[in-house]
């Protein structure tokens, strides 16, 4: 029986959308292929996940690989990709019907040390127990060390707990510890479907 309603966030409760934040930052062209590749497919990108670096560390060694004339845009797409945050509809809803029936409510993100900042302006937080972000904790999924920390930290038993990614992935690392998943594919009704199948809605 399920107790706990896990949530990703990037494209889960937010959107991750690298041209429309491309757009915002006036990036086109050559540059947009240049700058996906130099700060979406990085390193640094992946470093600042798993909090090896900070936002401003990583945009100074990206900056230094790229033309001047990408710098603003670069510690845009690095910094402030979360301006405005952008969900997905029924999504807010459904997290409220999800704890109006007593479900605890958590997060576990791949994210940057800035998701705290961004964090409590996403309408949907005040309906969570707990977070857990990879920057925080030097781990990322779908290593197995961290669901078991989130477990560990809020007191769940993994067998009680349900986990909602769009990464295959994640969903896959959930289920090696114990955790069962479901794939968020951008759909908040087939995300309703999908819980109703299994009993939580």
């Amino acid at each position: 029986m399920y107790k706990n309603i896990i949530f990703d966030m990037g494209n889960v409760l937010l959107r991750f959308d690298r041209d429309l934040f491309m757009e915002r930052a006036g990036v086109t062209g050559d540059d947009k292929t240049l700058l996906m590749r130099e700060v979406y497919l990085s390193l640094e990108w992946s470093q600042m996940d798993r909090g090896s670096l900070t936002e401003k560390e990583a945009g100074d060694i990206i900056c230094a690989r790229v033309p001047a004339h990408l710098h603003d845009a670069v510690r845009k797409l690095v910094a402030f990709y979360d301006r405005p945050i952008i969900g997905f509809d029924g999504m807010y809803d459904l997290i409220a019907a999800l704890k109006e029936k007593g479900y605890g409510i958590y997060l576990l993100s791949n994210a940057s040390l800035c998701q705290h900042d961004y964090w409590p302006r996403l309408p949907e937080s005040k309906f969570f127990d707990g977070t857990l972000i990879s920057a925080d904790v030097k781990l990322v999924k779908p290593q197995p060390e961290i669901y078991l920390l989130l477990c560990q930290k809020f007191g769940l038993r993994p067998h009680e707990c349900l986990f909602i990614d769009d990464s295959t992935l994640n969903i896959e690392g959930a289920y090696y510890c114990g955790i069962d998943g479901i794939v968020f594919h951008g759909d908040v009704a087939e995300l309703r479907e999908k819980l109703a199948q299994k009993g939580v809605l």
